[in-house]
């Protein structure tokens, strides 16, 4: 008799799934645990396995269409047996449980001051503007001339090359109207020259994309933990010149490149230690402090954000650490992350410091109460003995849940941890290296 199989839920955040790529096609015969599609979740492309058997009689979701959880996701059963009865029953029961959207009402007033209801109708991309699509560039040689009495820097006209774009029309923002980088940067097609204006671009268009399954994650998740959890925010100054003493004798003994963002980890999982209110989630009726120390680290990949999970955090070496980090941000941009390196955490880490950030907030990441937004470090005179003398800052920000973190509460973390970072030999023992 022919069954359905219905789309798995595979992440805890999954709503639906898209069918990445098809095993089997339809006449196929399936044992189970037979792989059959691959499909990309929120986070992730993972593979399905069947725990059916039986002749695959109708795929319900094309390569690269997504499908609900638990919607249809293909249909088995003996060969030649007719589903389409079957389908249409599920069709039936799926039209019963989702409505029909109406259009959206408001109310207007009219010319003699009556209230009359106004329809909102959605525009279509069929009524909508066609863009203009930029002209291609044709490449010219690096090697060509520039014309006489046209100024540029020599990392301008490489660039220009590299892009083949003509320097005649470029306009130069520079000291005497010289053509610089940034000149190159912000050229586009169907820019013109004016002696008196910047570069101004004369031709209009737009790219739209449709919304990835981890940026709709992303979205929901966000939006719910800013507009739910009442965020407060505290920051600290961090003095990073025994950190950077104690990293290069770490890394000169031996030859290991730890990174800040491993003694960033280690010391947020020791501060959490003496902490443990810190290392605690908001559930509703109840708030969950967590024995164990699980540190989410946030990673960017191409459609957003990921943030495997570094377990026992406290318990690992720097080395440790690092290692592990690099293998589950690989994994991350690879889409190859399994639910177990993605979900359980306590505590999350947010780092923009190595894209030049000095300072920024971070979004909790729910259901932590905190997370912790790590900036550059930056060289900036400082009071040492009384004497002002160059050093090496680094700026945190935590982002605390109200609800379940008091200031206080959140205050004494921070000053834990910044003790940690400024004194790496209470950090890390022999065994921590």
């Amino acid at each position: 008799m022919a069954e359905i199989v219905r789309m798995p839920k595979m992440s805890d955040t999954m709503t639906e799934g898209v069918v990445a790529k098809w095993h089997k096609k339809v006449g196929d015969s399936i044992k189970s645990g037979e792989l059959v599609a691959e499909i990309e979740t929120d986070k992730a492309t993972m593979e399905f396995e069947s725990y059916q058997e039986g002749v695959l009689l109708y795929r319900g979701v094309e390569e690269g269409k997504a499908a609900p959880v638990d919607g249809i996701l293909a249909i088995l059963g003996k060969a030649g047996e007719d589903y389409k009865a079957l389908l249409d029953q599920e069709m039936a029961k799926q039209a019963e449980v989702v409505p029909e959207k109406k259009p959206a009402e408001s109310v207007a007033i009219n010319a003699k001051g009556a209230p009359v209801a106004v329809t909102e109708v959605k525009a279509t991309a069929a009524t909508s503007m066609p863009a203009s699509s930029p002209k291609p560039i044709q490449a010219k040689p690096s090697a060509e001339p520039m014309p006489a009495g046209m100024k540029a820097s020599p990392l301008a006209r490489r660039l220009a090359g590299e892009k083949g774009i003509d320097l005649s029309k470029v306009t130069g923002t520079g000291d005497f109207g010289r053509i610089v980088k940034r000149d190159i940067d912000w050229f586009k097609p169907g820019m013109v020259v004016n002696g008196s204006m910047s570069n101004a671009v004369m031709e209009e268009g737009f790219d739209e994309v449709e919304v990835s399954q981890m940026r709709k994650t992303i979205a929901r998740r966000l939006s719910e933990s800013k507009f739910t959890s009442p965020h407060f925010y505290l920051t600290v100054e961090i003095d990073m010149d025994n950190a950077i003493s104690a990293r290069e004798s770490i890394m000169a003994v031996t030859g290991s490149k730890i990174s800040f963002n491993d003694f960033v980890i280690k010391a947020a999982a020791g501060a959490l230690r003496q902490h443990p209110k810190v290392n605690s989630s908001w559930l509703g009726d109840r708030i969950r402090y967590n024995h164990h120390i699980h540190i989410g680290v946030a990673v960017a990949v191409e459609d957003g954000l990921l943030v495997p999970v570094i377990r026992f955090a406290e318990s690992k070496t720097l080395r440790d650490i690092n290692t592990e980090v690099k293998t589950l941000a690989q994994k991350a941009k690879d889409k190859k992350l399994q639910p177990s390196e993605w979900e359980g955490s306590t505590f999350t880490i947010s780092n923009l410091g190595m894209f030049g950030i000095e300072e920024f907030t971070a979004i909790i990441n729910p259901p932590d109460a905190c997370i912790l937004a790590i900036g550059g470090i930056a060289q900036k005179p400082v009071v040492k003995n009384n004497t002002v003398v160059p050093g090496n800052v680094m700026k945190v920000t935590m982002s605390c849940d109200h609800r379940v973190v008091d200031g206080a509460t959140g205050a004494d973390f921070l000053r834990t941890f910044k003790g940690l970072m400024e004194n790496p030999v209470v950090l890390l023992g022999q065994s921590s290296i």
